[in-house]
């Protein structure tokens, strides 16, 4: 403690927070790359993660998160000048950024094995598929949520359905964060460049006491991939639930996922039975292809805007990146502009410190469309 006490001022971060676990848990929601790119600003950590140039995580965790959260920025250094009056007035600080290996900080965290599950369900390296034929049921097995509210399937080639022997819409909200049991408390601070992270873990008041040190490194320019949202030609709002219940139905070896999307009917016209889905998911890969129909209805699609007919494609395994964060949020953004880029934001939801109320965080990943078309 007295390490982290000396020159406390001098700091550059020093945030703390009472419970690890949602932390955490937005952490693994973009462990997808050991390396992670933390941004310091005075609203809070942005965590970028990237993958093939071609896929970007970003985490943003708002200073509300956390129950202390100081942040003093570095001011550059003066130039030499002449001019006295420039002197007077040094340019603003900026905000600080580094590198740190994302995997030791999870561990970090989770150094009393109190920081929550990792687990993920639908990511098929942690969790062990359950493949059974069409229509046959297994003991304990709920019915579909997608055929019990009107979503519809439809398999060519040898895809075949699959269990999912956990119940993937029922657990890995954020809430079973909250419980009652005793959480891990975390306080963090950084110095500045060249200084490494530092972690001041605690399991009670009265328990055993940690310091991890990170190492930081100077960050490399990140993948740059903006969404113009004048650009959009397809906005959607869901529930979770909906879409991770129907990525966990593809069958892993997918290699591509497209998205298609169509207007509604025309107004005072009654939707025909062969009327274009709103929202459709086809999975191709080795085994055949999958197609999931999203219906009208605002008990699913809680708000869906396409001006016109909308596909594109995108690499299965960059959109399954995004398994661990849609397992704990509660409501998806899906956004598509006109050169395809693909915007998925998570929304994460948080209790505040000690129980006040905060901001909630989200996941957002962008990923760039494949270059065939439909």
């Amino acid at each position: 403690m007295s390490q982290i006490q000396e020159g406390i001022s001098a700091q550059v971060l020093n945030a703390s927070v009472h419970d690890v676990r949602y932390l955490t848990a937005l952490l693994r929601g973009v462990n997808f790359s050991n390396r992670a790119t933390i941004s310091i600003t005075k609203g809070g950590l942005i965590i970028s993660v990237e993958e093939a140039r071609t896929l970007l995580a970003t985490a943003y965790i708002f200073s509300s998160v956390f129950d202390e959260y100081e942040y003093q920025p570095e001011a550059p250094p003066p130039q030499p000048s002449a001019d006295s009056s420039s002197s007077a007035n040094p340019p603003p600080a900026t905000d600080v950024a580094f590198e740190i290996p994302l995997n030791t900080l999870i561990e970090c965290l989770n150094i009393f094995g109190t920081a929550g599950t990792s687990n993920s369900n639908l990511n098929p390296s942690t969790k062990t598929r359950q493949w059974r034929k069409v229509g046959e049921e297994e003991d304990g097995d709920d019915q579909d949520e997608l055929r019990g509210s009107g979503a519809s399937r439809r398999r060519d080639g040898r895809g075949r359905g699959r269990g999912r022997g956990g119940g993937a819409s029922g657990n890995g909200r954020i809430d079973q964060f909250f419980g009652a049991e005793k959480g891990t408390a975390m306080r963090v601070s950084y110095a500045g460049p060249g200084y490494p992270l530092t972690l001041l873990i605690t399991e009670d008041s009265g328990g055993p006491t940690a310091t991890c040190e990170i190492t930081t490194f100077e960050p490399e320019p990140q993948l740059e991939l903006p969404f113009e949202a004048d650009q959009t030609v397809l906005k959607i709002i869901l529930k979770s639930s909906w879409l991770r219940d129907a990525l966990s139905e593809l069958d892993p070896s997918c290699e591509r996922l497209t998205i298609i999307a169509n207007p509604p009917p025309a107004s005072g016209r009654a939707p025909r039975a062969s009327a274009q889905p709103r929202l459709r998911l086809k999975a191709v890969g080795t085994f055949g292809s999958t197609e999931m129909d999203y219906p009208s209805d605002k008990d699913v699609l809680e708000a869906c805007d396409c001006p016109a007919p909308v596909g594109f494609s995108y690499k299965f395994a960059h959109i399954a990146r995004a398994s661990r964060a849609l397992q704990t949020s509660t409501k998806t953004s899906m956004r598509i502009d006109r050169d395809g880029l693909l915007s998925l934001q998570f929304l994460m939801p948080s209790r505040g410190p000690q129980g006040g109320n905060t901001s909630d965080a989200f996941i957002e990943f962008r990923c760039l469309a494949l270059d065939e078309d439909l």
